[in-house]
């Protein structure tokens, strides 16, 4: 019998339930998208910009809520936390359904209507600006509490990932449960605009967001500390520990779990600003990818919903590669000799030039739209794998009691930075058709997306180099 058989593999099955909420969380999170250009923006009247507003602020909710939630998740602790996570947004993704239904209301003061009698009501306002302007609101509102929960998922998760597995297999048990983003946003497409052309777009908001509610039955009767886990073996668990039995710290283990610590005190450290440095400079180009490729090929190659849904599939097909992002690293630190923060930042430095493709997306894609496709393709598999290393370099250098607050401030530098992009690509978008701007050789929109996409290029380069420079060398946090 080999060690593996010995060890036992629970661990994994926390995994995958990890794996599934990542899964629901984006799926949640990527209806909006696929519905607004087709279903959505004809009904309400929505331009470009009221969309770069919504997912602006959405990404502003998500950051600050996620300063929140790391610290909430701490003090209810994993399972209890990602319970109450999970059930805030998954009734955020089923309230968009009825935004619809409210505008009507305010505007018509009829309330009590189906869904089609909601835009048989709408449909006689004239005032266009005016249900564009309740719609925006109402949907922004329901973002909110989408974002509220959503918040708590990478917090919680991390945080589950550094009870069930020691140090040496974070990375590759992130990468599969951050893989759960890349399978959430395949799935998506070839369902959700399918779901809503059936059954209308608000269907598509209550189907999607009913999983999580489902999710959460399992989540309740199989998770528990691996140290009181009946399905939890002794050799096991010494697995899980073996960073602790190696380092014997095994006495400050309960102490560390169970005190807290301020924010102030976390800001203290270079630590927490490389991490957060680099979830600013690169969260909001996966984001970017997420909610605007949709409008890229409708604006661009003129696909419809349903067209473009082989296209993303395949896109986020490619993305799955970002699972090599969590094999890399143990590569360099069990054949190479290096600790875990060099061979994560080896291996971060490589996956931070893939980008740099898309600086040729758009001038590719006169050639054939399935350049773009495949380049984004591999830049959103460069961004998973870059990501999967970045959260487990928290979990390198700070104790486990500071984690989910660490990844909370994180995750808030991630989503600010993204709601200035994303904002800022509403606008531009905007701009550019309607003035016809020239630059580089593209006229109009294409103009626009071809300065978003060199942005993009970039954004890694930066926030490695940065991040390097802010923390040098593996330098663990041992007073907090």
């Amino acid at each position: 019998m080999n060690s593996k058989e010995k060890i036992g593999n629970f661990r994994w099955t926390i995994c995958a339930l990890l794996f599934f909420a990542t899964a629901i969380n984006y799926m949640d999170r990527q209806v909006l998208s696929l519905t607004w250009k087709d279903f959505i923006a004809p009904e309400f009247n929505w331009t470009n910009n009221d969309y770069g507003n919504i997912t602006a602020l959405f990404s502003i909710f998500y950051a600050v809520s996620l300063l929140v939630a790391g610290r909430f998740v701490d003090w209810l602790d994993t399972k209890r936390g990602f319970l109450w996570a999970i059930g805030i947004w998954s009734i955020g993704a089923c309230l968009h359904a009825f935004c619809g239904i409210a505008t009507s209301g305010i505007l018509t003061g009829k309330w009590f209507v189906s869904f089609a009698g909601a835009k048989e009501s709408i449909a006689l306002v004239n005032d266009g600006a005016m249900i564009a302007t309740v719609s925006v609101t109402l949907f922004i509102f329901a973002r909110f509490i989408l974002a509220l929960g959503e918040a708590g998922n990478f917090p919680a998760a991390i945080k589950a990932t550094a009870e069930y597995f020691p140090k040496k297999d974070r990375a590759f048990s992130t990468s599969i449960f951050n893989a759960g983003a890349t399978v959430g946003a395949l799935i998506a497409p070839v369902t959700i605009p399918f779901i809503a052309q059936a059954y209308g777009w608000e269907m598509s908001f209550i189907i999607i967001g009913a999983l999580g509610f489902l999710w959460m039955g399992f989540w309740v009767f199989w998770y528990r500390k691996p140290e009181v886990h009946p399905k939890v073996s002794a050799a096991e668990l010494a697995y899980i520990q073996q960073d602790l039995i190696h380092d014997q710290q095994l006495v400050d283990y309960v102490a560390e779990t169970t005190t807290k610590v301020s924010f102030l005190k976390c800001l203290r450290y270079n630590q927490t600003w490389a991490f957060a440095f680099g979830k600013f400079m690169t969260d909001g180009v996966w984001w970017f990818f997420l909610f605007w490729t949709p409008a890229y090929l409708s604006s661009v190659y003129q696909m419809d919903s349903t067209a473009s849904a082989v296209p993303l599939f395949v896109l986020y097909l490619i993305t799955l590669l970002s699972i090599i992002g969590g094999w890399l690293p143990t590569y360099f630190v069990d054949q190479k000799g290096m600790n875990p923060y060099e061979g994560r930042m080896r291996a971060m430095l490589i996956f931070a030039f893939f980008p740099l493709l898309a600086l040729f997306a758009q001038p590719l894609g006169h050639v054939s739209y399935w350049l773009p496709v495949i380049i984004i393709g591999i830049a959103g598999a460069a961004h998973q794998a870059w990501s999967a290393n970045i959260f487990t370099t928290v979990g390198d250098m700070f104790p486990k009691k500071a984690i989910a607050t660490i990844t909370g401030i994180g995750g808030m530098a991630g989503g600010l930075g993204s709601s200035f992009l994303n904002k800022g690509s509403g606008m531009l978008f905007d701009y550019s058709r309607d003035t016809e701007m020239s630059f580089m050789g593209f006229q109009g929109i294409e103009a626009g997306y071809f300065i978003i996409f060199s942005i993009c290029s970039i954004c890694y380069l930066i926030g490695w180099v940065v991040m390097k420079s802010l923390v040098p060398r593996y330098k663990p946090i041992t007073d907090l």
